[in-house]
């Protein structure tokens, strides 16, 4: 079993909480306590989805929750866009780590799911 904070996609689940963190000290009050809030525990429930993944023999349900986290990630980071508490280039930047996280809970999707079609 890999050390979960080494794992690339925690890494970048990392980076994009960061990111929220300091994105959000600009936004208004209301949204930065109701949106903001919301992006942030969303995130930190696909932190500890990638945490189960790799500590169980059982992955795909983790990894499974873990994505379906990150569309609600995605659709409130779209909000927060059209808001205009994200500027174009903001957003852009944001949803390409988005993307990235996306792509590797699939690959590591795929690679459990042949595996356990394989036993």
């Amino acid at each position: 079993m890999a050390n979960y904070d080494n794992l690339p996609v925690f890494k970048a689940c990392y980076d994009l909480l960061l990111r929220i963190f300091q994105l959000g000290q600009h936004w208004r009050r209301d949204v930065r306590h109701t949106l903001g809030e919301e992006i942030k525990k969303e995130i930190i429930v696909i932190q500890q989805c990638i945490y189960q993944a790799n500590a169980s023999h059982q992955k795909i349900a983790s990894i499974q929750s873990a994505r379906v986290s990150l569309v609600k990630v995605k659709l409130q980071l779209r909000i927060a866009h059209d808001l205009k508490e994200l500027s174009l280039n903001q957003y852009i930047t944001t949803a390409e780590l988005v993307e990235s996280i996306s792509k590797q809970l699939s690959a590591w999707e795929k690679s459990q799911t042949k595996q356990h079609d394989l036993k």
